[in-house]
């Protein structure tokens, strides 16, 4: 069996790893535009503020550690059509235009970065920050540079503003929308991380477009609503958008957001598979189609296409896209819909709210913990957000399994937790955030929850 696959992210590396850990046989030819390979595209703002040493070490593998496992990776090398008919790739690389044949294409095609149509986006000192190369650009830029603006406050934004921040750069976050990170987080919790933010010395700037970049042949500063900012550094950090073209050139069918694929990663076209950034999946709560940019979900995706590829059956769950981030010394993360987003999906709910200690409070070293949990009107818990220096991501794994489970704030306010006073409460913060839920329950349903 051949299989061609085009992407070395991810999603890509994880179903060729995953065909060969099921077919020892299989002919598999991995095609990136990348330089680099198996690397953590989330772990380049640590490296920009030194909590990893250099972007080496965020290399996990390189290509000849593929070839010893006779998987062949072609970088830089770009895929410039697709015949589905044919079931030909013909790319373009270090050996000029080359077509090969495959029995099955997994498309693995990621996402592009979002560029605003605004003057002066090509300026010497703008950037997209995507890659490994991208990261190793911004930071040498950076090393010169006094003062940075990242345009968009979402993780990523926020991440490398922090990275920047610690390189010893003046820097402003501008973000159109009223709140940071707007995906994952209420703006009741999002104005917790923006104080962190704005204590460490950011300034953050909300509600307000970028109007355009300035500068001659160098970026010189960027206008955002009636100020002008000085900046000898931009980072865009204005979303990505998934890369559909190939997709479209196999004609395979395209959703609202990006290819459409079922639950066993196949595509409409038969033969090519599709995974990662660049494919569209169902919200476990709505049960719409959405989009889930997140490295566990293309690694959990390539698991599933992999296993059908070698003719085993495996189906993909809808998502709940539980995240994390940790910026400094603080942790943030989220799972399911935020309170807005369920309103905007036409739910009613309620949320229980509970400001605690992640530790006993004698014991030195508690930490404050905020806990938000958003509940439909039966009491089914449908998101949740926390806010700590400690221990947010075992917690958002907990909701992310009590959230899949279909449990009700009732019964997880029920649910045995264990306690040791260096390491949590003797009722954890999660089990106070649901209890509020089911008060407030009581009083919008005028009955007890069950």
């Amino acid at each position: 069996m051949r299989v061609v696959i085009v992407g070395g992210g991810a999603g890509g590396l994880s179903t060729a790893s995953n065909i060969r850990k099921h077919d020892k046989d299989a002919d598999i030819k991995v095609i990136t535009r990348d330089k680099h390979v198996a690397y953590s595209p989330c772990a380049i703002p640590y490296v920009m503020c030194g909590e990893v040493e250099c972007f080496d070490d965020i290399v996990m593998h390189r290509p000849e550690d593929y070839r010893e496992r006779n998987i062949d990776i072609l970088t830089e090398t770009e895929v410039e059509a697709i015949d589905p008919q044919k079931k030909t790739v013909t790319y373009r690389g270090k050996d000029g235009l080359r077509e090969i044949p495959y029995d099955v294409l997994v498309l693995a095609t990621g996402g592009s970065p979002f560029i605003p149509p605004v003057e002066g986006t090509d300026l010497e000192g703008v950037f997209t920050i995507r890659t490994l190369t991208d990261g190793e650009r911004i930071t040498e830029w950076a090393s010169k540079s006094k003062r940075a603006v990242v345009v968009g406050a979402g993780l990523i934004g926020l991440e490398i503003a922090y990275g920047l921040l610690r390189m010893g750069l003046e820097v402003t976050v501008t973000e159109m929308l009223p709140q940071i990170v707007p995906r994952s987080l209420d703006p009741d919790m999002a104005a917790i991380v923006q104080g962190y933010l704005e204590e460490k010395g950011i300034r953050v700037i909300l509600g307000k477009a970028l109007d355009r970049i300035v500068g001659d042949e160098r970026v010189e500063g960027v206008v955002v609503g009636d100020e002008c900012l000085e900046a000898d550094l931009v980072v865009l950090a204005t979303g990505v958008r998934p890369e559909t073209k190939l997709a479209r050139m196999a004609g395979c069918e395209i959703g609202q957001w990006a290819v459409k694929v079922n639950d066993r990663m196949q595509t409409s076209v038969p033969d090519i598979y599709a995974v990662g950034d660049c494919v569209e999946v169902y919200d476990a709560v709505t049960g719409f189609r959405t989009q889930s940019p997140l490295g566990s979900t293309a690694v959990r995706q390539a698991r599933v296409a992999a296993k059908n590829i070698v003719g085993m059956d495996a189906r993909f769950r809808p998502v709940l896209n539980a995240m994390v981030s940790k910026i400094g010394e603080l942790e943030f993360g989220a799972v399911g819909l935020t309170e807005v987003m369920a309103l905007q999906n036409g739910i009613k709910v309620v949320s229980g709210k509970k400001r605690a200690l992640t530790k006993a409070r004698y014991y030195p070293g508690a930490e404050r913990i905020d806990v938000k949990m958003i509940c439909d009107l039966r009491g089914r818990i449908i998101g949740c957000q926390m806010v700590a220096k400690e221990r947010v991501a075992e917690r958002v794994d907990t909701m992310s399994l009590a959230i899949s489970q279909g449990l009700t704030c009732s019964e997880l306010s029920e649910t045995e937790f264990s306690y040791a006073p260096p390491v949590s409460m003797v009722i954890d913060p999660i089990i106070l955030a649901a209890e509020d839920a089911c008060e407030k329950l009581k009083r919008v349903n005028g009955r007890p929850q069950d």
